[in-house]
């Protein structure tokens, strides 16, 4: 599970929950431009765009969950299951005969981040890109996931099925999970009557019919955590979002609707009879590559800028999460 959006355009703040039952290890990770991306297949970047983002830093290597980089663009992998499908490695000569670029899916992000600046040269880099079935580690098996790339201009939605490799124009820049992104596409047609408006009484014409609350231009909007829900939810809440235009009154509106469909603990059980909560909820600043976060225990907005001096040197730099509650008391 998961829910991923854009927020404004100038700058433009990139927004995500993370929804899961454990904690994989993450921490907010500044990968800076001389760290060494190395990958299987595809050789190793030794110099590129700087990017900073939630990972899990295993042996020294950045798995990011999302990212920016120093330029604006940013990126998100959410859980696909049962849809995505990686090809095998034994594919990996062939791909390279064809001219395409093999990589392992927790490669994606950071060369994608690395190497682009902007979103037309993502979408002509994914192109080239085919996913293979290569996990970092025994012990760390491969995540189904599907992707959102986002810039001020626009956002693209990436799946790799047993179809192919499908590059989405994302008109809403929002991303939640399953089905595949064409469902999400036609499903927003079902909603067209929602409105953050007062309504009207358009049911009998002459009857003196008043709504009996607020909000009703807004009922029948999905409030289950499902991610086809989430996907409406967030989408109306986006695009009827008010607030001022100064950072810290756009990074609060991002974490009010992240609220809006995050998951409290109880209310989603898993197969297994784990409980899925929202374990952080993130907000980037893509232009100054700030990234705030808070997680399920502690709600206080923690600020980590990627500032020009973190943007140089060779090594990882890792911020452990503040995860205990705090709380004023006056």
């Amino acid at each position: 599970m998961c829910t991923a959006f854009t927020f404004s355009q100038d700058p433009m703040y990139f927004g995500r929950n993370m929804d899961i039952e454990y904690s994989f290890g993450e921490s907010v990770v500044i990968t800076p431009r001389d760290f060494p991306i190395s990958t299987h297949f595809a050789g190793t970047l030794s110099h590129h765009y700087a990017m900073i983002g939630m990972a899990n830093a295993a042996q020294g290597y950045p798995l990011y969950a999302e990212a920016a980089n120093e330029k604006g663009l940013c990126m998100a992998g959410l859980n696909f299951p049962d849809n995505a499908y990686y090809l095998p490695v034994d594919a990996v000569a062939q791909l390279k005969q064809q001219g395409k670029i093999p990589l392992a899916p927790y490669e994606l992000i950071p060369v994608i981040l690395g190497r682009c600046e902007n979103l037309s040269q993502a979408k002509e880099l994914l192109s080239q890109v085919e996913l293979v079935q290569k996990p970092f580690l025994p012990a760390l098996p491969l995540a189904p996931l599907h992707w959102i790339v986002s810039e001020r201009c626009g956002s693209l939605t990436v799946e790799r099925t047993e179809a192919g490799l499908q590059i989405y124009d994302n008109p809403y820049g929002v991303l939640t999970n399953n089905p595949p992104f064409p469902f999400h596409l036609e499903n927003v047609r079902q909603y067209l009557h929602l409105s953050a408006q007062y309504p009207e009484n358009r049911l009998c014409h002459g009857a003196s019919l008043t709504p009996f609350g607020q909000g009703m231009g807004a009922l029948g909007i999905p409030g289950d955590f499902s991610p086809a829900s989430r996907f409406i939810k967030t989408v109306f809440c986006k695009f009827n979002s008010l607030c001022e235009t100064d950072e810290y009154a756009c990074v609060s509106q991002v974490f009010h609707i992240l609220d809006a469909v995050a998951m409290v603990r109880g209310t989603v059980i898993t197969p297994e009879e784990r409980p899925d909560i929202t374990t952080y909820s993130c907000c980037i600043n893509a232009q100054k590559g700030s990234y705030y976060y808070k997680t399920y225990e502690n709600n206080q907005i923690i600020q980590i800028p990627m500032t020009d001096s973190r943007r140089e040197g060779t090594h990882l730099m890792v911020f452990a999460l503040e995860t205990q509650p705090q709380i004023a008391v006056r």
